[in-house]
């Protein structure tokens, strides 16, 4: 089957025939309808979050099931699938408390093994980790929910609490940023979106955030003359030291901060305003990802059009424009605005 390539850390990645994954018995083969690309792909890529080499990138995906193992039960060939980017073991103490984003015998595509740029992509423990994708909803749209908006989602409900009639900031408008910003909106929050790209910031605003430019304004007290005083909830879908202390300090008492964009290597401990913290008693938590079984509320939430993942997908492209893809990641302003998927069998 034909699949992106890189044999080494910043060495253009190359589309070629690699093997054909091999069925778990506890497992699937997923024939790949799309799959994202995401910055956590460029992060692997560039080694900031180290991977076996060769690898093939892709964590976020949706597709057909082509191949069902031998001891998995209630799934069959041509089901539609997507997967949460961390796939779970299904059998340790977490698991079995239903928190599988922090199983600590997790694979993930694209950094573990190889991923889903590729016609094909293993799944193993079906159990545990497959996600049925409602007939209403696209397969490109699909493959936006196993990494940045499932996590943006659970990021807003469960760790930032967000209710309605509440201030939400968002620092970085990529793919996670503007899943929070639709998410927001849809909870019904006030949104106030941050981001350097004019274009990021202006998708923002096409999906109801008010919109600022951190090049222009000093970020924290713009948010807070924004809200009244401060957000109750921010997100930093970035990863940087800088957003990270800005969204801190964008906070109004007792507000909380979600950690979702990466911190790697160098950034890896970023100087946090812990004064303010403390003085203001906010909560800082870390947000990786939603397990399967917590799906369910977010898609009646899609099959109410309540939310509109597939209006994040603002592009579609072959397997032989994904290494292009991938760099742009690292240049500002270069990758596309939205979700950019790929799609294996388009030519």
């Amino acid at each position: 089957m034909r699949a992106v390539v890189y044999r080494a850390y910043g060495e253009q990645p190359v589309v070629e025939d690699v093997a054909e994954p091999a069925c778990p018995a506890d497992g699937v083969v997923v024939e790949v309808a799309a799959t994202g690309v995401c910055r956590s792909d460029w992060h692997a890529w560039q080694g900031h979050d180290p991977v076996p080499l060769p690898m093939v990138p892709g964590h976020e995906f949706a597709g057909t099931l082509v191949e069902v193992g031998a001891e998995v039960a209630g799934w069959s060939v041509g089901d539609r699938v997507t997967v949460p980017f961390v796939v779970a073991c299904g059998r340790c103490a977490w698991c079995a408390a239903g928190e599988q984003q922090v199983c600590p015998d997790q694979v993930q595509p694209g950094f573990t093994y190889p991923g889903s740029w590729a016609e094909r992509v293993a799944v193993p423990a079906a159990a545990a980790n497959l996600v049925r994708v409602p007939d209403g909803l696209a397969l490109d749209a699909a493959a936006a929910l196993g990494c940045r908006f499932a996590t943006s989602y659970r990021a807003l409900t469960v760790h930032g609490g967000l209710r309605a009639g509440q201030h939400l900031a968002v620092h970085g408008c990529g793919g996670v940023g503007l899943s929070a910003v639709m998410i927001g909106v849809a909870l019904g929050a006030h949104v106030v979106a941050t981001d350097l790209d004019p274009a990021a910031r202006e998708a923002a605003c096409a999906l109801g955030a008010e919109v600022l430019d951190p090049a222009a304004v000093p970020v924290a007290d713009a948010v807070r003359d924004a809200t009244g005083g401060g957000a109750h909830v921010s997100v930093d879908a970035v990863g940087s030291p800088a957003t990270a202390a800005a969204s801190v300090r964008s906070l109004r008492r007792r507000g909380r901060h979600v950690q979702v964009g990466l911190l790697l290597g160098d950034q890896a401990a970023p100087p946090l305003p812990m004064d303010v913290v403390v003085a203001h008693e906010l909560t800082v938590v870390g947000s990786h990802g939603m397990a399967a079984h917590e799906y369910p509320a977010m898609l009646d939430l899609v099959a109410a059009g309540t939310l509109d993942p597939a209006a994040l997908v603002t592009r579609r492209i072959p397997l032989a424009e994904a290494p292009a893809a991938m760099a742009a990641l690292g240049t500002p302003g270069a990758a596309c605005p939205g979700i950019t998927v790929v799609v294996p069998g388009r030519r």
